[in-house]
């Protein structure tokens, strides 16, 4: 490896700037921990005075022991004014960190326009900062708000304004692409420009306005840049910060920097997906190394070469970075989809398998009648086990009723279903928070007494989409119900004219297929249906 790079995270400062983006208290410090485990060297925490949600954050990211520098966040001191008296430095002093970034202004028009003040007293504004901070015995670092732009504007005066940061003693002086305008060879230029005239670290801060934030941090780092800034899925304002979950592996396996351990770096999915899930935001299937068709197979070619070697397209090991292989079926599928999955589960197919045509010609005919099996793994795996092997049914569905009732105050959903376990008749009947939630209810209660696991099981995720919108309300639709438990998630999909038969279908898969990855599904359905008996005797 060439020379190391100190990853800076930001996603809890300037993650949270990104629009619907709103972390507790509880959260940041969920999150912290994940990226700690993960082994960034920073993790910038927020401003201390700025809300009390930040405030309790660095009251009790304290006693968590974390390895990774937690750092403060704040702006230089303000105008014709002394830094030891400015209340925002204070309070940054006052939090205990060991590491702050200050940012002030390296463009002189943002210092005339925004700051409303001279260039000299900008200039002051930065050095009397740092001084005090350096004073107290903590490491902090410059960024330098739109730097570029003000490089490409007046750049004796942007250099000026680094060297004030370096006079007053800055560990760092961090170049920031704030309005996400400046283009990779731009960068380059210019960090290379920087390095030769002073002598402290640099670092790179860019933002994704026009879709280069990743490419700018690493033309930076080429340049020479030392330490990268950036957020996890590249949360920020406007169009986000430049996205760590990228930055990191083409620095580390692209470009042989140093950034993390690589068993640190095969937790990259896990912390991306993790975080994802605490922020309530969805990420996109097609994000690089880290989302979930970032290996994705379909075509009928592709499959083909990579069962022969993954090498034929895949770019990477996806378990370099925590992800892994995924082979998609579907109507355009060919024979080597089929198998290369069946394969997966462990199924002895081959392509002289007549079953294996018929199961493509079935799911030809489901995919026409509106089924989609790219994004329901489960109900897949449930079809190529009932089409390989002699599966036992767990249970059998016998009816359900819905009854919906809406009075004065609330809207009452009631399901009562009907099943069947190794000759058992169960008839049970539950309310739900809806139909489907009714229906989950009612379901789960009739499996329990046979599969006490079930208790561990939950819907996580409800997705419906309308198939042929033209015939309105008598549309088709197409139900995708996502599940989590057994460590694991997993999702299904129902399709009908009836929202909710769509539902039940996708319900009956999730179950299934949860059922058949429970240890000891027959004992316990034995000992369960004994008590059963007994209680009914």
């Amino acid at each position: 490896m060439s020379a190391n790079i100190s990853i800076f995270d930001t996603t809890l400062r300037d993650g949270t700037q990104g629009e619907g983006i709103s972390l507790s208290a509880d959260d940041k410090l969920k999150i912290a921990q994940k990226l700690d485990a993960l082994g960034v060297a920073y993790i910038e925490g927020g401003n201390p005075g700025s809300n009390n949600k930040d405030i309790e954050f660095f009251k009790r990211v304290k006693s968590l022991k974390l390895r990774a520098k937690i750092t403060a966040f704040g702006s230089t001191r303000r105008k014709n004014s002394q830094a030891d008296q400015d209340a925002s430095l204070l309070r940054i002093i006052e939090s205990g960190v060991p590491a702050a970034t200050l940012v002030g202004k390296a463009w002189d028009f943002h210092v005339h326009t925004a700051l409303q003040t001279t260039l000299e007293e900008n200039l002051a504004m930065i050095f009397d900062s740092f001084a005090l901070l350096k004073s107290r015995g903590m490491e902090a670092m410059y960024d330098a708000e739109h730097f570029f732009d003000g490089y490409k504007n007046n750049p004796e005066y942007a250099l000026a304004a680094l060297r004030k940061a370096q006079e007053g003693g800055a560990d760092w002086l961090v170049l920031c692409d704030t309005n996400g305008g400046t283009l990779p060879g731009e960068i380059h230029e210019i960090v290379t420009r920087v390095r030769e005239e002073l002598t402290t670290p640099i670092g790179i801060h860019t933002h994704n306005d026009c879709e280069l934030a990743v490419a700018n941090s690493l033309a930076a780092v080429q340049a020479g840049a030392r330490q990268v800034q950036g957020t996890i899925n590249g949360y920020g304002e406007r169009c986000g910060n430049a996205n760590l979950c990228s930055i990191i592996p083409n620095l580390q396996l692209k470009l042989n920097y140093q950034c993390l351990d690589e068993e640190q770096l095969r937790n990259l999915t896990g912390t991306a997906r993790y975080i994802s899930e605490i922020a309530n935001v969805h990420m996109p299937v097609g994000q690089a190394y880290v989302g979930n068709a970032a290996f994705a197979h379909k075509g009928g070619i592709h499959v083909s070469a990579i069962m022969k070697d993954a090498k034929t397209y895949e770019h990477i090991a996806p378990e370099l970075v925590g992800n892994k292989q995924r082979i998609l079926v579907s109507e355009l599928a060919g024979q080597s989809n089929i198998i290369s999955k069946a394969a997966q589960l462990g199924l002895d197919v081959n392509t002289n398998n007549e079953k294996t045509k018929m199961i493509m010609e079935q799911i030809k005919d489901l995919e026409h009648q509106g089924y989609q099996f790219e994004g329901a793994d489960a109900s897949l795996e449930l079809l190529l086990r009932a089409a390989f092997t002699e599966s036992k049914e767990l249970f059998k569905v016998e009816s359900f009723k819905m009854h919906v009732e809406k009075s004065s105050s609330e809207m009452i959903s009631e399901a009562i279903v009907k099943i069947n376990v190794d000759g058992q008749q169960v008839y049970t009947a539950a309310e739900g928070n809806g139909p489907v939630n009714a229906l989950d209810n009612a379901l789960r209660k009739a499996l329990i007494s046979f599969y006490p696991q079930i208790e561990d099981i939950h819907l996580s995720d409800y997705k419906v989409r309308v198939i042929d919108e033209k015939d309105a309300t008598a549309a088709k639709v197409r139900v995708l119900i996502e599940s989590t438990g057994l460590d694991n998630t997993w999702s299904t999909v129902g399709v009908s004219s009836n929202v909710i038969e769509a539902s039940w279908e996708a319900l009956l898969d999730s179950f299934r297929y949860a059922l058949l990855h429970m240890d000891k599904v027959e004992g316990s359905t034995q000992e369960a249906s004994e008590r059963l008996g007994l209680l009914n005797h």
